[in-house]
């Protein structure tokens, strides 16, 4: 079972909450966290990155998506939105749709944030509603999980979240942690339910 976890990530929190997630992913039984990341976006004026990153994750395709059995999808807060990159990529998605190649497969959603009120709920169903579009099931947090009651940073009921600060310098906490593995767990184990 194939399980894409593709995110955007400027400054690394995002991706290390993705790879949080492949933890949890790869955890269950027959499943396989495949990273995948999208490019910047940039202006007419500025020189394209290369086809292929110098570091970090691949560059996600389109047939990325369409041969998964699951998706987790990740950004950073941009004023209460997903980032442009992400949306971007989104955007291009179209055929897919046309297709109904994502209908039916469980997807799940993950942020990190500079301020702890930056928005981190909002950036989560903005990253929902494309996915509900191409008629995914979405998974979330359930509040049986003892730390979503007591985390003091990030986290919620709508997916994994992380509270980077201003300056990006807050590490992951151990709560932030454990809710993203959980998140990814338990999307492996739905999307196995649902192909079994």
């Amino acid at each position: 079972m194939d399980i894409l976890v593709l995110y955007y990530s400027r400054h690394g929190a995002t991706r290390q909450l993705a790879q949080a997630l492949a933890s949890g992913i790869d955890s269950v039984a027959g499943a396989h966290a495949r990273l995948r990341t999208v490019p910047a976006v940039a202006t007419t004026t500025q020189v394209a990155d290369p086809p292929v990153p110098e570091s970090g994750s691949p560059y996600a395709t389109l047939a990325d998506l369409e041969q998964c059995d699951a998706l987790a999808l990740g950004s950073p807060t941009r004023f209460g939105n997903m980032a442009a990159p992400l949306k971007y990529f989104l955007d291009n998605t179209s055929g897919l749709w046309l297709s109904g190649k994502l209908a039916g497969k469980p997807a799940a959603v993950f942020t990190s944030t500079g301020t702890l009120h930056g928005g981190q709920e909002s950036t989560l169903l903005s990253m929902m509603l494309p996915l509900m579009h191409h008629g995914m099931i979405l998974v979330g947090l359930p509040y049986t999980h003892p730390d979503l009651s007591s985390t003091q940073s990030g986290g919620g009921p709508y997916g994994a979240s992380h509270w980077a600060g201003p300056d990006g310098s807050r590490s992951i906490s151990a709560e932030e942690k454990r809710l993203a593995s959980s998140l990814g767990e338990r999307l492996a184990t739905i999307a196995r339910k649902l192909n079994s």
